[in-house]
């Protein structure tokens, strides 16, 4: 099985997209939807202060009447941050993520953010991994 790093590695948009706390939420769910994500990074002074996610849009913002223009990131991001390691095997995350019911993980390494991933990026891998040993015991058995 793959560890985080890897799977980083392979994704589509290998950059950390990020948001700044005094940005709107406007300005976010703009810039998620150009990027076609489900959530932000929140970057201060280079370190990460929270996420940003349309969870936070949904809960946070439309359903309490709020503006998308005026409300700042930093007054409904989520703060409460659970991050893995880029040595962390996909399986390890998938399971913290399924437990903790979040869609998106921050991964580190020595401290500083290296890249986001989804719920759907693990199950992604997760699946190639299953197709690659059921192909892999099909041709044992075959031989």
């Amino acid at each position: 099985m793959k560890t985080l790093q890897q799977i980083l590695k392979e994704k589509q948009h290998q950059e950390t997209i990020s948001i700044a706390p005094e940005n709107t939420v406007y300005d976010a769910l703009k810039l998620m939807a150009e990027k076609h994500i489900g959530a932000l990074a929140v970057i201060k002074s280079d370190k990460l202060v929270g996420i940003f996610s349309e969870r936070d849009y949904a809960r946070d913002v439309a359903l309490k009447g709020k503006a998308a223009e005026t409300t700042l990131i930093e007054e409904i991001m989520t703060t409460n941050l659970i991050s893995c390691q880029a040595t962390d095997l996909v399986d390890s995350a998938l399971s913290t993520m399924s437990d903790k019911r979040i869609r998106h993980m921050p991964v580190m390494e020595d401290g500083n953010m290296i890249g986001m991933l989804s719920i759907g990026d693990l199950v992604k891998a997760t699946i190639e991994y299953q197709a690659e040993s059921i192909e892999q015991l099909e041709s044992y058995i075959r031989s």
